[in-house]
């Protein structure tokens, strides 16, 4: 009798399992595609639209309902605080001033500000003032909320348009979301990214803007530093017109460095009404521990007098 060649034995197997139904079976995925009818734009379109949206908010006041949470995988516990309210001013270009109050008392929990290339941030419960140039950035875990600046809270409040020398690339997605009952379910989406150009041939990764194809509106936004680490994770969701102009009203940006999420429900949110330059300030409070990031942790001023105050 001729032996079949290890070749055609795995051609008759395969030919033959299928007819037989003893090792196959058919069974439904865990994830399904949206059926929700979907928008198309071209690159041309969504650029425009962030310039669009950009033009349109030149200040902005909200009040609002803060919920964060600090810890993850690095550090094996997460931590919550629930419903902190807040206030928020910016400004165009880059000015920002950010508080929250305690939860039940209302005293001053953090107060921030920045002009687009310093900030000063204080914080109460811990006596500490905390002032530097936007760039510096300090990734210590222990202090999630020093890690924080409120350039990043601007740039996630107001997604900058791409302006020149920055330049586009249009990648068409896919983003995972849910049903009402937790099943995954895929869904087309538009995502653009931001470069800017370098010396030579050489680019630098500044943003993703992903687009949802349901209603061509911004949904999410990576940012990253100059070396390509993703600094901020925004999440836009619940749009509703304020001021005649379409916002989100729940922003949820996350720090993946720090471990550090702040969620910004929107209770009352005013476009375009005047703001001083007074409203963008932040004293020194006397008696405070000082820490100025720009030099090492084992120089910065404590206290009024230097004496190491508050250690």
């Amino acid at each position: 009798m001729r032996r079949l060649t290890p070749g055609w034995a795995l051609i008759v197997i395969l030919l033959v399992l299928p007819a037989t139904g003893c090792l196959f079976r058919t069974r439904p995925v865990e994830e399904r595609y949206s059926k929700v009818p979907l928008k198309e734009a071209s690159q041309e379109q969504l650029i425009d639209g962030l310039r669009q949206q950009a033009q349109k908010i030149q200040s902005l006041q909200a009040t609002l309902d803060i919920d964060t949470s600090a810890g993850g995988a690095k550090k094996g516990y997460r931590t919550e605080y629930k419903e902190i309210r807040g206030y928020i001013l910016a400004r165009q270009p880059a000015m920002l001033h950010f508080i929250g109050l305690m939860p039940i008392v209302r005293t001053t929990a953090f107060d921030m500000v920045s002009d687009g290339r310093t900030f000063k941030l204080w914080i109460p419960p811990k006596n500490r003032f905390v002032e530097g140039s936007n760039d510096v950035h300090t990734y210590n875990p222990d202090k999630p909320m020093e890690n924080m600046r409120p350039q990043d809270i601007y740039d996630a409040l107001l997604i900058h348009p791409v302006e020149p020398p920055e330049i586009a690339v249009l990648e068409n997605g896919t983003e995972i979301l849910h049903d009402a009952k937790g099943h995954r379910v895929l869904q087309d989406d538009y995502e653009l990214i931001v470069i800017r150009p370098k010396d030579g041939n050489e680019g630098t990764l500044t943003r993703k803007v992903v687009f949802s194809r349901v209603d061509l509106l911004p949904h999410r936004q990576y940012i990253y530093d100059e070396k390509g680490n993703l600094i901020a994770d925004a999440r836009y969701a619940e749009y509703k017109e304020y001021d005649g102009v379409n916002y989100p009203s729940r922003i949820e940006i996350f720090y993946p460095q720090e471990e550090y999420d702040i969620t910004l429900n929107i209770l009352k949110l005013e476009i375009n009404k005047p703001l001083k330059d007074e409203q963008f300030t932040l004293e020194q409070p006397p008696g405070a521990e000082v820490v100025h990031l720009e030099k090492p942790q084992s120089s910065a001023v404590h206290g009024p007098t230097g004496d190491g105050a508050g250690k």
